[in-house]
């Protein structure tokens, strides 16, 4: 199944398909790929920003706007995702949680992933937004696009911190 088709499903099915991914072996290639892919969708949304933010303040080029977003996007959201995954498999290990650090990664990085298109929805409508106007109606859609993200990754966490049903112990 292609990458869209994944990321229509994890909307569908949040849980589902992180167990579909935790049942395949672990290869850490695909997931450095999924979140690297998160950060070239985050820099293809700050384009249009970068443009914008240059005709308005020429003081900086557009390049210069373009090369800051694209090592802030493409190096630097990579090591800090793999960061704040290891800080959530503690805290789940704290809380009980039986996952792995890999399921911990896959959970953070597809659900990165997965808030994309709407992200860069939500780019191309602040960079056509007028100049003057209240961006009262784009910060609400910004918060719901992370809501979004934040109730993914939840979903997908607890997916992958919790027992299959096979290695539960029955009840006595």
């Amino acid at each position: 199944m292609g990458l869209a088709g994944q990321v229509m499903r994890l909307w569908i099915d949040p849980v589902g398909s992180m167990r579909r991914m935790l049942a395949a072996p672990p290869r850490e290639d695909r997931a450095l790929a999924v979140v690297m892919g998160a950060g070239a969708f985050v820099f293809l949304g700050e384009i249009p920003l970068a443009m914008r933010a240059a005709a308005l303040d020429p003081a900086v080029p557009v390049d210069a706007r373009i090369g800051g977003a694209l090592m802030g996007a493409v190096f630097l959201l990579p090591l800090a995702a793999y960061a704040v995954a290891a800080a959530s498999r503690i805290v789940a290990r704290l809380l009980g949680g039986h996952g792995s650090w890999h399921g911990a990664r896959l959970a953070l990085f597809w659900a990165l992933l997965a808030v994309q298109p709407v992200a860069l929805v939500l780019a191309l409508l602040r960079a056509r937004a007028p100049i003057d106007a209240s961006a009262g109606g784009l910060d609400g859609l910004g918060v719901a696009a992370f809501g979004a993200f934040l109730y993914l990754w939840f979903r997908l966490l607890v997916a992958a911190e919790s027992r299959p049903a096979a290695e539960r112990s029955p009840a006595p």
